[in-house]
């Protein structure tokens, strides 16, 4: 196995307890702290284990180098960010002031793969995160390939573009509307498109696709490319948070916070799961 470590502050609970409330079954396991799924290095499918504690970041993976898995600790757990920034950017703001100061070491948690981030966000469209579960276990059942460690390898791009958006609803048992979607991004990502961060224009060719929308969009910006700026206005849970009824009402409150909006939806999730 190939090992690294990545110290820096972290907060590990509302990591886990979202990748425990989204993991795809067959494909993502958490025991404790640790999360462990299948990775791809150069193509090649990985077991990769990662143990989160509140000062670092361990990880081991049946393959790749210590520099994949460092490289894939700060994508998928964001420790690339400056909190002292975020800390000295909200601090005086009567609403995220004390959300940060409770949470010094939240950070935005990312993705270790793009399109399946992408699958998952379709599928959970306007259902319960227990239903989105359900439908991505039957995606990754019926497509995927058996991978290290007993996991499931999720279906590429590829591999979902060939099957019709007939299928996709047969099999996951979805709307056809949400199977034309999803067979949509797949092959705009069998095409080309890039859903990672540094891809410039993957936002806005994801709102080419069909039932592809400014929530979504602005979620994957958060989630996957990397936007510290990108803050899904419409969404239920933040007008909630902002005692608000509008997502225009939601972006007039956020002007203030650019160009670190992603940090503010965060921590207004976090705050309202955790009750702060």
């Amino acid at each position: 196995m190939t090992t690294a470590l990545v110290q820096r502050p972290f907060d590990p609970a509302p990591a886990l307890a979202s990748i425990v409330a989204h993991a795809v079954p067959g494909v993502e396991t958490v025991d404790g702290s640790t999360v462990r799924r299948v990775v791809r290095f150069g193509g090649e499918p990985a077991l990769v284990e990662a143990t989160l504690l509140p000062d670092r970041i361990e990880l081991r993976g049946s393959a790749g180098t210590p520099e994949d898995l460092v490289a894939l600790a700060h994508s998928w757990f964001g420790l690339g960010d400056d909190l002292g920034a975020v800390h000295h950017a909200f601090e005086a703001d009567p609403v995220l002031g004390p959300l940060v100061r409770a949470r010094s070491r939240l950070r935005i948690l990312g993705h270790p793969d793009g399109f399946e981030a992408a699958m998952a966000t379709v599928l959970g469209q306007q259902v319960s995160l227990a239903a989105a579960r359900t439908f991505g276990g039957r995606l990754a059942a019926a497509y995927g390939t058996p991978g290290p460690g007993g996991l499931i390898a999720y279906p590429t791009p590829d591999r979902l573009a060939r099957a019709d958006a007939v299928e996709l609803q047969s099999v996951v048992r979805i709307t056809h509307a949400r199977a034309r979607t999803l067979h949509a991004v797949a092959d705009a990502c069998a095409r080309g498109l890039t859903l990672a961060p540094g891809s410039p224009d993957a936002r806005a060719r994801l709102l080419e696709l069909p039932g592809i929308g400014p929530w979504t969009a602005d979620y994957l910006a958060l989630r996957v490319l990397g936007d510290r700026d990108a803050m899904p206005m419409g969404d239920l849970v933040l007008r909630r948070a902002l005692a608000v009824r509008t997502a225009t009402e939601v972006t007039r409150l956020a002007e203030q916070w650019r160009p670190l909006r992603a940090f503010a939806a965060v921590h207004l999730w976090t705050a309202t799961a955790y009750a702060l």
